[in-house]
């Protein structure tokens, strides 16, 4: 016992001395990755579910995600590494179809944020021109968006993570210089909240809080850093709490600013560029104009990160032989060939969906893996790592009915939505299923040969 306890100690002593970032430094690569092009995108459409008490959908899903981000922290508590999610997954259900297929949920539903970031940027740089409803213009900007972000990242990670970190400072400060002149502008008793803070109903106003949490949802990638961090078994779980309750702060200004200049309808009009609309009549041309400049820095260094963080998440998955690949003629390293089916794939959604489909889709495909997540953990880890089933069984709870409440508002609005939504998680759970039964018939194959050639 004491052997094993002194062995113990010496691991997380290794850990501290190999660990190259700071609790300070993943705090800001947290709060970076977080605050991203989603508030630019999801205040309108927030606003448009939850009605003038659109604010406090943003206090909700902090609430829903620092819940949800238990079963994340114990796990990269116990096991910090660089797999992340993968190996959460993994270590919860075993290298079968689930923890395949969940994973694949995730990667996907990072891709589709990308084409959501892609046509949020392209919304505010066509802003200022009038040309904001242009479909051709708009996917035009998506694409262009996403191609440049590709070229970013073929040119090394340095080049990656060199314009991300200044990038992430831009924005940052922008987003919280925007919306405190916002509200010193307009005060408290304008715009949305001039009007009866009354709501259409409790379950838009739940449905509105599946947004909120694709607003918080960057927190999984600092599991990804585990191995990466100083002291892990300590400094990962601090990090997520700071990141969640730095970006919450964030969002309430943003929401407050946006809310106090303009009104429900007009939020709703602009869902897709409201804080740029909201600027406009509290801080005047210029105002408009740093807010288009803030959400550009956002939205390309956003896009940057995601795609590389993909392409990463994405090469893991294959080295394991969790998902096909194939090489289509293509030469050079697997993470390249990667990269090449993340911006395609990308650029695609991103010129199919407008902003709020995709977001919609993006957040069907979250809840669903992070409620696979809660229950790995809960039915097969939560005695090794020394978790609270009560507190993993209210995450699960908690994402259950913010997913009900979401496909009940959006079968009322748009029920296509809801059957590409369940049409995808159906084909990536049957492909998966199959490619990995395959995969293991060849094993099986392959090994049947060798014997006989033994015996031969």
């Amino acid at each position: 016992m004491t052997q094993n306890k002194q062995h113990h100690h010496e691991a997380q002593k290794s850990d501290r001395r190999k660990g190259s970032i700071s609790l300070i430094g993943a705090v800001a690569m947290g709060t970076g990755v977080m605050i991203g092009a989603g508030i630019f995108a999801l205040t309108g459409q927030i606003a448009e579910l939850a009605g003038p008490l659109f604010p406090l959908s943003f206090i909700a899903g902090a609430m829903v995600t620092a819940l949800a981000a238990y079963s994340y922290i114990k796990m990269s508590n116990a096991w910090p590494s660089s797999g992340g999610i993968a190996m959460i997954l993994q270590k919860a259900y075993g290298p079968g179809t689930i923890a395949a297929s969940a994973s694949l949920l995730m990667a996907l539903s990072m891709v589709i944020n990308e084409s959501l970031v892609a046509r949020t940027f392209a919304t505010y740089a066509l802003r200022p021109f009038g040309l904001e409803e242009n479909g051709l213009l708009l996917s035009a900007g998506a694409l262009g968006l996403i191609v440049f972000a590709y070229v970013v990242n073929v040119a090394g990670n340095k080049s990656v993570s060199g314009l991300s970190l200044v990038m992430s400072a831009i924005k940052i400060g922008g987003i919280a210089l925007f919306a405190v002149a916002a509200i010193w502008a307009s005060g408290f008793s304008s715009g949305a909240f001039a009007s009866n803070p009354t709501i259409g109903g409790i379950d838009a106003f739940i449905a509105s809080i599946a947004f909120s949490i694709l607003a918080f949802k960057g927190f999984t990638t600092i599991t990804n850093s585990g191995g990466e961090i100083e002291d892990p078994h300590r400094n990962v779980g601090r990090t997520i709490m700071i990141s969640i309750a730095i970006c919450v702060v964030t969002y309430l200004l943003v929401a407050v600013a946006v809310g106090s200049s303009l009104s429900i309808d007009q939020i709703v009009q602009a869902r897709d560029y409201s804080l740029a609309a909201a600027a406009e009549p509290a801080l005047g041309d210029a105002g408009f104009y740093f807010t288009v400049v803030i959400a550009i820095a956002a939205t390309s260094s956003g896009l940057i990160a995601s795609v590389f963080a993909v392409s990463r998440m994405l090469t893991m998955l294959t080295e394991m032989k969790m998902i096909p690949h194939s090489h289509f003629g293509m030469t050079g390293p697997l993470q390249h060939h990667l990269l090449v089916y993340t911006v395609v794939v990308a650029g695609a959604l991103a010129v199919l969906f407008d902003l709020s489909r995709i977001a919609s889709l993006g957040a069907f495909f979250y809840l669903v893996m992070d409620m696979l997540v809660h229950w790995g953990v809960y039915r097969h880890l939560r005695e090794e790592i020394g978790a609270k089933g009560t507190v993993l069984l209210a995450a699960l709870a908690a994402d259950a009915i913010v997913l009900g409440a979401f496909t009940w508002t959006k079968l009322q609005s748009d029920a296509a939505i809801v059957a590409y939504a369940a049409a995808g998680i159906a084909v990536v759970f049957a492909g998966e299923h199959l490619f990995l039964r395959r995969a293991a018939q060849d094993r099986e194959a392959a090994g049947q040969d060798r014997e006989d050639q033994e015996t031969e």
